[in-house]
């Protein structure tokens, strides 16, 4: 199955956020001690996130759900 280039944009916005936490600190690659440092899940006691980091992932979360049906669209062109 072949893939147009905003199915690899989305999958490298996607990427990008898995790896970074979406900004919310350590990211998901190694960590100079080999460790994975990712954070635990979030309990009980843990801050909600703020409105703005919401917003963030919202429009992030859109973006890749329209390239990839873009991607689809393009993928049924093609057949």
């Amino acid at each position: 199955m072949r893939r147009g280039p905003w199915a690899v944009a989305a999958m490298a916005v996607l990427c990008a956020a898995l790896a970074t936490g979406c900004g919310g600190g350590k990211g998901g690659s190694a960590d100079a001690d080999g460790s994975s440092g990712t954070t635990p899940a979030p309990s009980a006691t843990a801050p909600a996130p703020s409105s703005s980091e919401l917003d963030e992932l919202n429009r992030l979360v859109d973006g890749a759900e329209s390239a990839a049906d873009k991607a689809d669209s393009d993928a049924a062109n093609d057949h």
